[in-house]
């Protein structure tokens, strides 16, 4: 029954927020060219969410991340719970690249469309990448993108195999890669339930991983094992 509870608070909780701050983003987002605005709206969505839930944000590595430096951010991704902690732990203005899918969630996807996030048809391949990339050049000065390697929510907490996507964009653009772990999120919100449980979720925030020059699969292994290797240490 208390399961039950907790996941009847979290939707009903996330439906007001998104009626209630959906056409203020839209607004803002409509408003501006940037986008900056509306990522603002959705991290005042994050910050009540996380309150509501009794999620506390311990954040360390902040000291890796230059304000003036474009990124590609890759976190891996167990839980719902993983974007907003990503949203108001990072600090950055930054895009998310996500699957197409989400664009037709009534309201939230106008709302990450006008904010100048980036879809992805991953039936599509190669063709859906280089428009992604093409997505990523045209974004304002400053402004990186976020992208979940492993394609999904890990059902256990373990990390999945990294997709190549996120390291072709970073290569292909000169980019350097954030390397991102998040620990706790599945067990304060595992995937398949939505009884989600208080508690701190740890935010690992790494030295940036050049790519100009190397290999994918040389930055695919070292970014694996630099999440990985903090995701084992709790």
């Amino acid at each position: 029954m208390l399961n039950i509870l907790k996941a009847v608070w979290i939707l009903f909780w996330a439906a007001l927020l998104t009626l209630t701050l959906f056409l203020p983003i839209v607004i803002a987002a409509l408003a501006g060219r940037s986008g900056n605005a509306a990522f603002f709206g959705t991290q005042v969505y994050a910050w009540c969410i996380l309150k509501l839930t009794g999620i506390r944000l311990r954040v360390s590595g902040r000291e890796h991340i230059d304000p003036t430096q474009r990124y590609v951010i890759l976190s891996n991704h167990a839980s719902y719970f993983d974007p907003p902690a990503l949203v108001l732990a990072l600090g950055l203005q930054y895009r998310w690249v996500i699957k197409k899918e989400l664009r037709k969630v009534p309201l939230f996807g106008l709302a990450l469309e006008t904010s100048r996030n980036l879809f992805i048809d991953r039936a599509r391949g190669s063709d859906a990448l280089e428009s992604i990339k093409r997505g990523v050049a045209q974004l304002p000065e400053g402004t990186s993108i976020l992208i979940f390697p492993e394609g999904t929510r890990s059902w256990d907490g373990q990390l999945l195999p990294l997709k190549k996507g996120g390291f072709v964009i970073a290569r292909d653009g000169k980019l350097p890669i954030l390397p991102v772990t998040i620990r706790g999120s599945h067990d304060r919100l595992p995937k398949g339930t939505a009884a989600f449980s208080p508690g701190i979720i740890d935010i690992v925030i790494h030295p940036p991983v050049v790519t100009a020059g190397r290999e994918v699969e040389e930055v695919r292994e070292e970014v694996k094992g630099i999440i990985e290797d903090a995701l084992l240490t709790e």
